[in-house]
């Protein structure tokens, strides 16, 4: 899967600063007992929740290649409506749809 242009700029300016980044990450990711397939639901989560547009779509993207579900996907933006409000949803939505509809 292709990182942003953004970011690989950031990894070629300061390479050193996104390896010590992407270890964290790294280790964030396995510091616990959830699933692969719960940890890329609740980043997702996050992401729809602060309002990042460009999290949300690397989120699905990695999602959809590890062949979780647009469906399941789209739940997760539903769920956000009681606790992050219906606009959060919508914007969720429509970021999810940005990259699960696009043409192949």
């Amino acid at each position: 899967m292709s990182k942003p242009a953004a970011y690989r700029r950031l990894i070629e300016r300061q390479p050193e600063l996104m390896e010590a980044y992407e270890r964290f990450g790294s280790a964030a990711h396995e510091a616990g007992a959830l699933s692969d397939r719960e940890r890329r639901l609740v980043k997702l989560a996050l992401a729809i929740a602060t309002h990042s547009e460009g999290a949300t779509h690397s989120h699905v993207r990695a999602a959809l290649a590890a062949g979780i579900e647009a469906d399941d996907l789209r739940h997760v933006a539903y769920l956000a409506a009681t606790t992050a409000g219906f606009p959060t949803t919508m914007r969720g939505l429509t970021w999810i749809d940005d990259i699960a509809d696009a043409p192949g």
